[in-house]
């Protein structure tokens, strides 16, 4: 008979071939499937940005699409996705009706392919997550594994998407609950986001190579990081709280959903007249532009996240990490501008650090600026995202995330067994 340690041994080597499989064959499904949709998005954006100005009409046309397709087919697709992902996991038993994956793949090209502003990552989470709650209940796995699987999807889709299996798989562990990473899901999440990634490579799924002066590491320079990163803390609220005020405002009118498309259509039209059309779209080429040393105009973080809201509010189908990237870029450059610093280096500070500080993903973050930028931009790195993060407190693009931990130790559960009911803690007499 075995004694329990050998025992022990054996149950975690079972686990881990059972879950070798199972995280290895999602990263080839989602890898495959989100390899396919981003290929066929980037050529129908290609194929529009070929056409004349009069391009420009098929933006409302999109939107109605995205709208209807979303409402007659599939309304548990509406939204940016990941935040619906989210809720599913922690409230609906990781449930997600496969026929969100063809509904979100058909809303967001009719989105984004005639420029709305909304991002990749969110419908590449959804498909992914989709397609992974139907692997488990046609393989009849417990609740608790079909949540691990969604996760396998999560991080498959974002390596995917970002071009960065680890951070990708650290950001599918870490934005479930705030001040917690899912540790037991944590390998199968690797291990599927690295499979998607090598899928992704043999189909030939674009990524942009990035290539930033990185500083030496002195006293001057880190400090330039620290206010960089109060400053992203504080552009992360203000992307938030305009991202989400104006879905808000749009909600409390009350007219027929089409007429709230035209409306959203009309005012992405009229930046377009106003300001041009370089703020439409994901914000890749702006954000290319900028870790290029190229400058934007100081407004361009708010015009994005406005312009994000208002897609959304018109029945956009689309996710809010992506153009994320963009507006702290755009903080970034704006803050390097200020002070004669370097566009391109605070730039990329600007991008990891508005991901930490908008999703409360600090180590994904850093993570993501190795995996993008080299390891020498990780001790600027890991202190931008940390300090972003805790700037931005409890706000969050995710509503759904599930504060674990707070950001303070002045705060106290009012209710043990309510997550939510965080407060200050009361001054000890």
């Amino acid at each position: 008979m075995l004694n329990p340690e050998v025992q022990d041994e054996e149950i975690l080597f079972k686990g881990f071939v059972r879950w070798l499989f199972l995280a290895a064959v999602c990263g080839v499904v989602v890898g495959c499937v989100v390899g396919a949709f981003l290929i066929v998005l980037y050529q129908a954006i290609d194929f529009i940005d070929s056409l004349p100005d009069w391009r420009y009409a098929l933006i409302p046309a999109g939107l109605l699409a995205s709208l209807y397709s979303i409402k007659f087919l599939a309304p548990a697709a509406a939204g940016h996705g990941t935040d619906k992902v989210i809720a599913a996991i922690h409230y609906k038993e990781a449930f997600i009706p496969f026929a969100v994956v063809p509904v979100k793949i058909l809303s967001t090209i009719f989105t984004l392919a005639p420029g709305a502003v909304v991002g990749t990552e969110g419908p590449s989470v959804q498909i992914g997550a989709g397609l992974m709650s139907t692997l488990a209940r046609r393989f009849k796995l417990t609740v608790k594994d079909r949540k691990k699987l969604v996760v396998c999807g999560v991080a498959a889709a974002l390596s995917a998407v970002f071009g960065a299996p680890v951070a990708g798989a650290v950001f599918g562990v870490e934005v479930l609950f705030v001040g917690e990473l899912f540790y037991p899901v944590l390998l199968p999440a690797l291990i599927s986001a690295v499979v998607a990634f090598m899928v992704c490579g043999r189909m030939n799924v674009p990524y942009t190579p990035y290539n930033i002066y990185i500083p030496a590491l002195t006293p001057e320079a880190l400090e330039w990081c620290l206010f960089a990163a109060i400053f992203f803390g504080l552009v992360c609220i203000i992307h938030i709280k305009t991202a989400n005020g104006v879905m808000s405002a749009f909600k409390k009118v009350k007219l027929p959903d089409w007429s709230k498309s035209l409306i959203a259509s009309g005012m992405i039209l009229g930046t377009v007249f106003c300001f041009g059309d370089s703020f439409l779209g994901m914000g890749e080429n702006g954000l290319n532009a900028v870790l290029s040393g190229r400058s934007v105009v100081w407004y361009a973080f708010i015009l994005k996240s406005f312009l994000l809201g208002v897609t959304l509010s018109g029945g956009g189908s689309g996710g809010v990490l992506t153009p994320t990237f963009y507006i702290g870029a755009a903080a970034g450059a704006l803050f390097a501008g200020i002070f004669g610093l370097d566009i391109a280096f605070f730039g990329a500070l600007g991008f990891v650090g508005c991901v930490a500080g908008a999703v409360n993903t600090p180590v994904a973050a850093v993570f993501l600026a190795v995996e993008l930028f080299g390891a020498a931009i990780a001790p600027f790195a890991g202190i931008v995202c940390i300090v972003s993060y805790m700037i931005s407190g409890a706000h969050s693009l995710y509503p759904t995330q599930i504060l674990v931990r707070p950001k303070s130790d002045d705060f106290v559960l009012a209710e043990p067994q309510n997550k939510k009911s965080w407060e200050i803690k009361p001054v000890e007499k």
